[in-house]
Parts: C-alpha cells; structure tokens; sequence
C-alpha cells in the first residue's frame, strides 16, 4: 500500500488545510456577532470537527466467490448463450478488474484470498494430501475484521483445512456454515450428500438443512446479515457451484436444453447463483444497507471447460482465452473482479486494465475501511483504492506470479506464469504479448530473450521468497479442548498416490495410504478408532453400501454401489509405536489405546489389510481420553 497510500493521505491533509482556512475565516466572522454559547454550536456543525470527534459508519463487506466458474462465463463478459442479469447489473453498478488474476485451482486462490500472501508462502499448492491445509501462522482476513469489531460469518466452501487449527472457526470466522473439503461428495463432506437436503456443518457440527446447496448459502448469508442490527460485518459467500458434480434442479438446466452448449447442467448452475445474486442484492436494498456495503464478485480459477472443444463446430465460450481450470494459460486463472461500493463513490462501470490479483484484495480492504492492523504490512498484495480512486494515476509496473503445483512437493517452474500487464512468460520458457495475442498462439521468446531473462529473474526471486517454508507440514492438533475427538480422513493423507479424496473413492474401496501429521499438545492416554465409512453410519469395516439414488427433476444421478472388502487386520503406526489388532466382519471399527507424550510432527499411519488387500484407513477419529 506504501506510497500510494501516501499519496491519498496527502490529498486528504491538502483538502483539510484549504477548508480549515475557509472555517477559520468564518469562525472569526461569527466571533464578533454572536455569544460563545452560538459559537460552540457552529462549533459543533463544522464536518471535519464532526468527523474526528465522531466514529463513522462502517461499512460492511460482502465477498461472493464461486467454484470453476471462468471470464467466459458471464453474459457481460460475452456469453452468446448463459444469462446472468443479476450479476451483470452489479457489473454494471462496478468498477471491474479486467485484468484480474487468481490461482489455477481452489484451495490456493482461497489461502491467497484469505490472507494477501502468494498461496505457496502460506502453505497451500495443492486441493488434497495435506497440502491445502492454511498454515497456522498466517493469520485471514477475517482475523484483520475481527479485531476491528466486526461480526464475520462463511457460507459454502472453506477448502483449507477441515479439522483443529484449521477450520474457518479457528481462523476469525464466528458464524460458520460450510460443507467439508472442496465440494459436496468429498471425503470430508457428511458421506453421500448430493446438494439436495443434506447435512452441513454449522460451527463445527454436521446438522440438516432443506433444499439446494446454492440456495442454503445465501438464504443463511441474508439471515446472518438481517441480523446484524447496524454491526459492521464481513460476510464470505463462497459456492461450491458450479464445481462438478454437476447437479442442478431441472428448471435451471432445461432453458439450455436446445442450446449448443458443453453442458446444461453447468449453466443452469450458474443460472441458480445468477438468481441467489438477485435476491441477495434486493434483500441489501430493503435493509437499506446497499450503499453501505462493498459488494465483491469474484471466481476461483478459470472454467472447468475452458476452450474445451465439443463436437466439429463448438468450442465452450472462453473470452478468447488459451487453457481452462489448472492451466498456466490465461483461461486458467484470469477471472472476473467486480467491485461496487456507492458511499466509497466507486464510479460505475469504470474498467481498470492494469495488472491485479487475489494477493491484492485482503489489503485493498484494509484501505477501503480503514482497519487497524497491528502488525506490520508484509503483505505479497497492494491495495486498489488509488487505482479505483484515480484511474488515470500513474500506477508502477509490477510483475505477479501464479502456478499450479497439485504434487505433495513443488517443482521450480511447474506450470508456472510471470505476468506483467501486457507479456505473459510461461513455463520459463513461452513468451506472448497478451494484448495483442489474447489467445497465446504465438510464443515470441526467441523475438525478446532479453525480456525472458528479465522475467526468468522475476520469478527467481519469487520462487527462492514463497519456497522457504516447503519441507514443513502442517499438522492438526490432538490432545485440545478446540476439537476433542478430531476426526481426520484420507482427503489429507500426504503420499504421492492418489488420496481417496471423494466419496466415489470410498465406495470403490481404493488400496492406496498415506500419513497425516499431528502435534500432540498434551501427555495422556489416546484412544484412535479406524473405520472405512463414517462412524455416523455404522457399517461393518468389510460391508459394501447400497447405491446413492437418483432424484427426479434434478440432474442427480444414482452412485455406484460400494464395494465389500475381505479386510481382517488393522494397524497403526505413530512415531515409535505399533500395534495391530485382528477384526471380524461384523465390527465397524477398531480403537487402540495408546499413551503418548507431547510432541510435534508426528507421522500417524495405518493399514486395513486382507486377502490380496492393503489400503489405509479412509476415516480415523483420535480421541483424548
């Protein structure tokens, strides 16, 4: 924020002085005419003695971030086909970032998001195996408004740590409503949820709600903010929609039914957001907070389609752009930024072309609302406001960096961008000139190697900067009052397979393991329980399950039957302790007892094993006795 922040404060002292010279003039007028007591009211009436004596409104943050949901895919962006009028009224009501730049994937746009810092510093370059977990240290977004007085509240998706220290509760939130993992149906998610009644977790607790995901999230989100009785609040909205699977009620897919498009499914998904946006919005205005309140819409990478071609003559609308969700390529990260704020007097439809990312949010809202932050500023982001203030301001060239690891241990250079507001250098070695070759066909490193070198430095210097920390784990926290017992899953086992990280996995019974890491907190005896479905189900460790059904009028399909497994022995292994133990078809878990001591990164594995099986054990609750 540094100098142009400067900058802005310097306005506001220059603007002081010439109307304090003006209200002292008149002070002096008034002096000679009226009595002290008719001096200290006009006294009382001068604005600017107002506005240091008196706190002002604050104003209340709104932050709407949907799933896989790219540039393209928006009617104001082009769209021939999806209609979203409520969210392009709000881009109109905006200025917009036009050249606004996220993570390929979710859980690291979100760790940048939260906290301002480049994902890969804060711990996070992955969406599963323990590698997108939010490291403790970093402290989020809501922790900077919570300590200035503000109620913060989360709708939908998290996706950077579902158990002690980790969960948004732990990290500033007060009001908490979201589904586990990265999306419903993953293996954190209450098993078998499919966006139509299911069961989310409220403050840390799986309960039932009735109807659609989407729709839950903002119906929660407007009751949370009908609420507030004039508190300040912070309220992230972040769909897990439209995120496979896609599952969708019909009267949103069916008017795309005709339409050449990739998928029904996926618009009508954006269709149902589109409508919540609406009801949203109006619910602002009939609060009377609308104008009060910093509206964001945002996504967290480029489309899941991207340039997918469909057919000989179809290509999913893409803006133009080259590549689609993980890709190093534009259509992987550059998404839409929309930011509208009518007391801030944010100029509608001003479009602000220069460089910009998710690093910049976090302290471009510090700026707007003024927040106390007591700590210094070492923030990867800068603030905005001088760019939303003074479009024309002279803004310095910067060069933003994003990339997309998904590998328990990063690679220097793996899919990987340095961007300034015109060039793009991907992979270290593709150079293309963005503005006129929006689409990256024509690399021109061999054209300006000077600029591959000058760029290749760049990210030299961001790479040794974000790498510092990469041989550490995060661990979860056994032996706590915060979450006692802690259930962990497979999801966040750190291995170089495949993790089983959704419930299709469960159900298929894949033989794969891998190891969490824990800090014990405390000495004292431990009970740690193995199962391979949820305990709330109570099935036998060797069952199968019946089918997930279809439900009619939506496009949710039935699941595959999970499958049964001669499974007969089960192991655990942590830090120096072993203890296996054998079990019969009829048991649904099995607990050891085992004292421990209080220590950090300890490795906790384990092992179902059979006739011709060996697999770790998907679901592990660790109890302090």
């Amino acid at each position: 924020m540094g100098e142009d922040r400067i900058f802005i404060e310097t306005e506001k002292v220059k603007r002081l002085m010439i109307f304090g010279k003006y209200y002292a003039l008149e002070m002096k007028l008034a002096i000679k005419n009226i009595s002290l007591l008719s001096y200290i009211l006009i006294l009382s009436f001068n604005p600017f003695w107002c506005q240091e004596n008196n706190d002002q409104k604050k104003a209340n943050v709104i932050i709407i971030i949907t799933d896989d949901q790219g540039y393209g895919d928006l009617s104001c962006h082009g769209n021939p086909t999806l209609k979203t009028p409520n969210i392009d009224k709000i881009y109109s009501e905006s200025v917009r970032f036009t050249n606004f730049h996220v993570s390929p994937t979710c859980s690291p746009t979100r760790a940048a998001l939260m906290t301002g810092l480049y994902s890969n510093k804060a711990g996070v370059w992955h969406t599963i195996a323990g590698r997108s977990l939010l490291r403790e240290d970093k402290k989020t977004i809501a922790d900077y408004f919570n300590e200035n007085n503000y109620n913060t509240a989360i709708f939908g998706k998290w996706h950077l740590g579902d158990n002690y220290p980790f969960r948004p509760q732990d990290r500033g939130f007060k009001h908490v409503l979201i589904h586990g993992a990265g999306g419903i149906g993953q293996t954190p998610d209450y098993f078998d949820n499919d966006y139509f009644d299911d069961h989310y977790l409220q403050n840390g607790k799986f309960e039932k709600y009735d109807g659609y995901c989407t729709d839950i999230w903002f119906d929660e989100a407007i009751k949370f903010i009908q609420k507030q009785n004039n508190k300040p609040f912070f309220c992230y909205i972040s769909t897990n929609a439209p995120h496979g699977p896609l599952f969708v009620d019909d009267r949103y897919s069916q008017p795309y039914e005709q339409e050449n498009v990739f998928s029904k499914e996926f618009y009508g998904m954006i269709s149902n957001i589109d409508y919540n946006v609406g009801n949203l919005t109006k619910k602002l205005e009939e609060f009377g907070i609308a104008d009060n309140t910093i509206l964001i819409f945002m996504t967290d990478n480029g489309s899941s389609f991207g340039d997918t071609k469909y057919g000989s003559d179809f290509k999913h609308f893409n803006a133009g752009m080259r590549g689609k969700k993980n890709s190093e390529y534009d259509g992987g990260h550059r998404v839409p930024f929309f930011i509208r704020y009518p007391d801030g007097k944010f100029v509608p439809g001003t479009d602000i072309n220069k460089i910009s990312a998710h690093i910049d949010v976090l302290p471009t809202l510090i700026d707007i609302c003024n927040l106390n932050i007591n700590e210094e500023n070492n923030f990867d982001g800068k603030s905005l406001l001088p760019l939303i203030k003074y479009p024309e301001k002279k803004w310095r060239e910067r060069m933003l960096i994003t990339d997309s690891q998904r590998i328990e241990h990063p690679i220097k250079w793996r899919k990987s961008v340095v961007m300034s507001d015109s060039w793009r250098l991907v992979n270290g070695s593709e150079l293309y000139q963005i503005i006129d070759d929006p689409g990256q066909t024509k690399n021109l490193a061999s054209k300006f190697p000077e600029r591959v070198v000058m760029m290749r430095n760049v990210y030299d210097s961001w790479w040794e900067n974000v790498s510092i920390d990469f041989h550490k784990y995060a661990a979860f926290k056994i032996g706590t009052s915060n979450e006692n017992p802690i259930n962990l899953t497979s999801h966040d086992w750190h291995s170089e397979a495949q993790v089983p990280w959704n419930h299709r996995h469960i159900r298929a019974g894949i033989q794969t393991n891998g190891f969490w890491v824990l800090d014990i907190e405390s000495d004292g005896n431990y009970e740690i329980t193995l199962s391979r479905w949820p305990l709330y189900l109570n099935l036998p460790i060797t069952s199968g399950i019946p089918k997930r059904p279809s439900i009619k009028g939506t496009s949710v399909i039935e699941s595959r039957v999970g499958k049964a497994l001669p499974i007969n022995e089960a192991l655990i292994t942590i830090g120096d302790a072993k203890m296996r133990k054998l079990i019969d078809d009829n048991q649904t878990k099995v607990s050891f007892t085992l004292k421990l001591k209080a220590s950090k990164n300890n490795r906790l594995s384990t092992s179902f094993i059979g006739d011709g099986i060996n697999m770790g054990a998907y679901y592990v609750q660790i109890k302090k006795l």
